[in-house]
Parts: structure tokens; sequence; C-alpha cells
């Protein structure tokens, strides 16, 4: 069977490149596909196209509507493909199957559903209240496409974080340049497939995959870029909101996040921990808004870690495309020693790993990159451990004597995406909830990302959200028409200030 190739997609047409990327399945290191690899001249090449595309106006001069359905039709399109694409996910970047057809595609159907449904009704234009006093005058609101934006998504979940910018970017009358991770980018660039077929404009979308160092470099700080959409790490994240300034370019940005997962003495036990462990564990760990900090009150600590500890042992680790795994391998070899050293470390500083802590052995672990899903007792919130973002299926336990205790430690870090409270007692739970310095608060569950909510963070998580009702917002310019409805010219502003001209 002949392995498939994806090319760049710039200005309406298909364009190879003579270096290409291997993209090998994190689980057997299988050849899944190749995908030509971009240069800084070709960023160029796309900026150009959807600068071109902005100017002649097609784009943002097609009715909101009308845009809506494009962004509507490749949603059933997606759906339609749901089985295919969320095994592609699962091949190239290691999630399991059953988290690639659940989040990956399933919300990132959702999301463009309800992103072409906001658009119908968007505001971007509108009159403001007329005013008499202290002079006449009326006023016009409008929200203008800002330009062009440039979409730069991770690998480990990239359909949904792609979706998050170009569906809003889109219907807000913008033109984009993606550039998706190139360890895993075809889900992505099926999804670019989709908008050609839907009939799209030329220039308006164009996509290309580079290393992140020049090519990304390239794009977030391209002059003619308007804004830059950015998912990945907070060093990333800091070095493009640096660029930025040179043009004062808008930036929207989720980054990392130290999730901490808050277990109060009156929680149903029963229910928090497979929570527990759907929160760090889900997408093989591999997920900014993980709750990867437990805190278990004090007083049920040893009851819940046993049963914490037991649980995670009847994981399964293996194959992401067999529905009967739960945690799949991580997404490169670099990915892997970086987790084993941070769990060296953790040993080292006095945590002990009561579950995995290491490498699996056997043979069907021989090809592949793998972690054992771990969960670490005994560690302390100045623990790097507690503090560094993983990006693993690994869980460190915190315990705590008081609310107060639990809400400090959950505070006392440079991230702010996520946290969690589990209790029965729901008021008890808000009123923790109201106290913690992130984005977004789960109670009582995790991983809830819903359309209709924005998705970001506190500190060092982010600038921005994405998702929401506001999510159009993020890719328009407001702009304000004064009309004046004065009479003679001395009553007018300008009047006032420079007194009645001479007869």
């Amino acid at each position: 069977m002949s392995v498939p190739h994806y090319e760049m997609y710039i200005d309406g047409e298909y364009v190879d490149s003579a270096d290409r990327y291997e993209i090998r399945s994190p689980a057997t290191e299988e050849l899944v596909a190749t995908v030509a690899k971009a240069t800084t001249a070709d960023v160029d090449s796309a900026v150009a196209a959807a600068k071109r595309a902005h100017e002649a106006g097609e784009w943002r001069r097609t009715s909101p509507g009308d845009r809506a359905d494009i962004i509507a039709t490749v949603a059933g399109a997606v759906y339609g493909r749901i089985e295919e694409l969320s095994a592609l996910q699962s091949q190239e970047n290691g999630a399991t199957i059953r988290v690639t057809g659940a989040l990956h595609i399933g919300l990132s159907v959702m999301q463009m559903q309800y992103v072409a449904e906001i658009a119908k009704t968007y505001e971007f234009e509108s009159a403001g209240p007329e005013v008499t006093a202290p002079l006449p005058f009326a006023g016009i609101r409008r929200r203008e496409p800002i330009g062009v934006v440039a979409a730069i998504v991770p690998w480990n979940i990239p359909l949904l974080t792609l979706v998050w910018k170009v569906a809003p970017a889109l219907a807000a009358g913008c033109t984009v340049v993606v550039k998706p991770d190139e360890h895993a980018p075809l889900v992505a660039l099926e999804l670019i497939k989709e908008f050609e077929k839907a009939g799209l404009p030329k220039g308006v979308l164009n996509a290309l995959v580079g290393d992140g160092d020049d090519v990304g470099a390239h794009l977030s700080g391209h002059p003619d870029v308007s804004k830059v959409a950015f998912t990945g790490s907070t060093q990333v994240g800091k070095a493009i909101l640096r660029q930025s300034a040179d043009t004062v370019k808008r930036v929207t940005l989720e980054l990392g996040g130290k999730g901490p997962n808050i277990v109060l003495a009156d929680a149903d036990l029963s229910v928090a921990v497979d929570g527990a462990l759907y929160a760090a564990m889900a997408n093989n760990g591999e997920a900014c808004e993980a709750g990867t900090r437990l805190l278990v009150d004090s007083s049920i600590a040893e009851e819940f870690t046993a049963r914490l500890v037991a649980r995670a042992k009847t994981l399964t680790l293996g194959n992401p495309l067999d529905p009967a795994t739960d945690v799949g391998p991580v997404i490169t070899k670099q990915a892997q020693e970086r987790i084993l050293g941070f769990l060296e470390g953790a040993k080292a500083a006095g945590a002990v790993a009561a579950v995995g802590g290491g490498a699996p052995t056997g043979a069907e672990f021989e090809k592949g990159n793998w972690i054992e899903p771990t969960i670490f007792t005994g560690v302390t919130n100045d623990m790097e451990i507690a503090r560094c973002e993983v990006f693993g299926p690994v869980l460190s336990v915190l315990t705590f004597d008081s609310v107060d205790e639990a809400i400090k430690i959950a505070n006392d870090t440079d991230y702010g995406l996520s946290a969690g409270v589990w209790s029965v007692d729901e008021e008890a739970a808000i009123e923790v909830a109201r106290q913690l310095e992130a984005g977004m608060i789960y109670i009582n569950d995790w991983h809830v990302i819903n359309p209709n909510y924005a998705f970001g963070g506190f500190k060092q998580s982010g600038i921005g959200r994405e998702g929401g009702p506001d999510s159009i917002d993020e890719y328009t310019e407001a702009k304000y028409i004064s009309i004046d409805r004065a009479g003679p010219v001395q009553n007018r502003a300008f009047g006032l200030v420079l007194g009645t001209p001479p007869a």
C-alpha cells in the first residue's frame, strides 16, 4: 500500500517541496504519511496570498450568512468522516481512539456548528445611540475583519485547537495562514481540503508545515500578519509575545497549565477516583488543561490514594487504535526521554511512585514511545514534578489540612488554565471555585469543553480566549463612526474650541 503524501496549500493550489517530513506512529513507528516541508519563502508566499485575498475583499464582502454556510458545510463533511479521521488522528499522535472520536473530532464538529450559528446573528454594524447634548451627533459601531491571521497549532489536540482559530477567523471575514505542528499535521490538513471543497475563495485559507524555530517564527513575526493565534508551550508563547511588539500585532495565546484538582473531605470517592484519573490521564496526559496536581484532604487521603492506586493499575496501556486501550504512547522519543527525566527527578526529590514510574517493558513496547501511567505520592508543591508541565500520563498527589490551605497550594503556580473541585456540597465547591486563579474550573468533572463557553487561562497560561459567544470578537477590530448633526460651524465641537469665525 502506498503511503499518502500531503502538500502545502497556498493561494488555492497544492504546492510540493523538495524536503519532506515523515509522520510515524508513536505506537509502532510505522510510516503513516509524508508531508511537504515548508521554508520561510513558502511562508512569504502564503502570507502574500492571504494579504491579496484580504485586500481584494471578496471574502470579507461575502455575507455573514454565506460565510457561516461554508463553515457549517465543512462541519457536516468532517462529521461524515468521523471514524476515518479519528483513526488517522490516533495513528499520527497516539491519542486513543475513544478520545479522538469524542474529543478531537466530535468537539471540533460541534465548535464549527456553533460558530456558524452565532455568525449568522453577529452584529458587524449597528447604530449607536443618538446624542443631543452637548452637541448633536449620531454614531455607527462596526466590527471589521482584522486582516491576515496566523493560526499555529500543536500536535496534541490539533483539529480542535485549529477549529477554535479558523472558524471564528473565517466567520469574521479574515484570511488565514495555518501552520500545524510537524509531528501531527495530517487531520489539520484534511480540514483544509474540506474548506476547499466547500468553495472557499483562493487565498482565503492557506496551510503549510514547517519547523517552529524558523518557519513558525517567520510566520508569527511576519509584518503582514495582523493577528497570531497560537496554542503551544509557554516558552514559545512568550517569544511570540515579544515578537509581536515590533508591529503591535494582536495575539491570542493558549499556553501551558498545571491544573490543581481539589478533593474535599465530603467528596463522593466512587466518582472522584475515576475523575482524578480521567483529569490526568486522558489524551495520554498530553493536554494543557489536564488535572496533574491532585490535592486531597488529609482526612481522606489514605483511603482515597489506596483506591486511586488500585484503579490506576487496571488502566490498559497499548495500541491507541484498540477501543479497549486507556492510555497510548507519547508523541516522540524526545518527549519520552523528557518525561523519564521528570520521573527520575521526582524520585530523587523524595516522591514515591505508587504506580508506574518509568517506561514499560515487554515485546509490545519495544517500538514506540511509552510511559507507564504514573502516580506519585509524598509530593510537595515546591517539587519540580508539581511545578513543571510534564505533558505525559503522570499524576502528583499532595495533601492539605484545610480548604484555605488547598486554595493556597492550588494558586501557588505560574499557570492558571484549569482547576477542579470534588464535593457533594455544590455551593461549597462553587465557593472554592470562585477563589481559584484559573480560567476554567470543573466541579465534579474534568475536560468539560463546550462551544458555548470560552477556553483560556490566567497568568502564564495565556492571553485571550477561544470558543464561546465572543470568539468572533477576537478576529475583528472595533470601529466607531461619528456623524455630526450640528448646524453652523460655531455649534460644532471644533467651534467650541476655536471660537466663532470672524465675519
